[in-house]
């Protein structure tokens, strides 16, 4: 189980230092444009020893990402809950986690 907290934090941003980072990589040789790959891209990040996650819970009502982890949720679930985050609770978890149980988790395939 991996709880992540980040502070300060803009997925954005993220991305543009891991692409300049990534470029000047190429730029020096370190490999081809063409050997990039999703997994490659992923090992630039700021979560690349955190593997990517299963379940996003939202709460305060707000229905967005606010440019938390745009890459790295891309298979995940989402629970958006009104309970704001001071109030969360076990029981709100546990509603959470039934709910991500509910889920089919396809990965991208259909």
């Amino acid at each position: 189980l991996n709880f992540t907290v980040a502070l300060n934090y803009g997925s954005r941003e993220e991305m543009v230092r891991a692409m300049r980072h990534m470029a000047q990589d190429c730029k020096d040789g370190a490999f081809d444009p063409e050997e990039i790959t999703e997994e490659k891209f992923a090992s630039y990040l700021d979560t690349k020893d955190l593997p990517d996650p299963d379940l996003m819970i939202r709460t305060s009502g707000e229905q967005r990402l606010s440019n938390w982890m745009l890459w790295q949720l891309a298979y995940a679930e989402f629970y958006f809950t009104d309970v704001l985050w001071p109030d969360f609770d076990k029981e709100e978890l546990i509603r959470a986690v039934e709910y991500y149980n509910t889920r089919d988790r396809r990965f991208g395939g259909v």
